[in-house]
């Protein structure tokens, strides 16, 4: 399923780039930290169930955060988040690589692989507990998904429409976002999350994490994608273009 033609420039410049990566030739294993239960142990505590993305900059806005990303992501722990999303993509979002490896070092909650991930060599760059896996312009999706899993990753596929979020589940996927984001104008409408889990049938849903990805902003937009069947909630720019702790506390504050 690959519509990159019909994608936002920044968006097919960043695809093209991440196709041109070059692959390692080591193979990883990975034991990977359970998504799924760090969000249940969230809510069990009394908190909303938020991965904070730790994001130096991205294409929709002209903020670029030079602060420590260690620093960031203690922070992020220390405020409440359940997990961790960091950016890996080095030339539209300032991430790296070696970022990933030293957070997941510095930190006992799972974390994420934002990244263009898109062919089976993409998934041996680093370790991870969850990679991310965007259904609109992964060629096999099923084949991909396989192949992340063999490796030990748990997998996060990200979808749009309601026909992605069919194709992800008929690859088996058990953990899927739900991006409120339009990847073709890079506009973000929230009742996305709402209309595209209503074609998830009720007893398919009960076996499928949700992810609410994007326009996450405040707690009010908190409650309306658990109310809509979040189970997490993908947070990058509100936390990152606040006081990081601060606004991680407001976010998973249920209260």
């Amino acid at each position: 399923m690959n519509t990159s033609g019909e994608c936002a420039p920044a968006v097919t410049a960043i695809l093209q780039a991440a196709r041109d990566r070059p692959t390692p030739d080591q193979r990883v294993s990975v034991e990977p930290r359970s998504l799924p239960a760090a969000l249940a142990a969230a809510e069990a505590d009394g908190r909303a169930p938020v991965i904070a993305e730790v994001k130096p900059t991205s294409p929709t806005t002209e903020r670029t955060c030079d602060d420590e990303p260690v620093h960031v992501a203690r922070a992020m722990v220390d405020g409440g988040a359940a997990a961790l999303s960091v950016l890996t993509e080095p030339n539209y979002f300032g991430g790296s690589l070696e970022t990933l490896r030293r957070i997941r070092a510095a930190v006992d909650v799972p974390v994420l692989r934002k990244d263009f991930v898109l062919r089976e060599g993409h998934l041996d760059a680093v370790e991870a507990d969850v990679v991310l896996l965007i259904a609109r312009f992964v060629e096999d999706l099923p084949g991909l998904l396989a192949a992340a899993r063999d490796r030990g990753f748990q997998v996060l596929v990200e979808t749009h429409t309601p026909a992605e979020l069919e194709a992800a589940l008929s690859a088996g996927a058990d953990i899927v976002g739900v991006n409120n984001r339009d990847l073709a104008e890079l506009e973000v409408d929230l009742a996305t999350f709402e209309r595209v889990v209503d074609a998830v049938p009720a007893a398919t849903a009960a076996n499928v994490t949700l992810i609410a990805e994007s326009g996450i902003t405040s707690r009010e937009t908190v409650a309306r994608m658990r109310r809509a069947g979040a189970d997490g909630l993908l947070v990058g720019s509100a936390i990152m273009d606040g006081p990081v702790r601060a606004t991680t506390e407001r976010l998973t504050d249920v209260d």
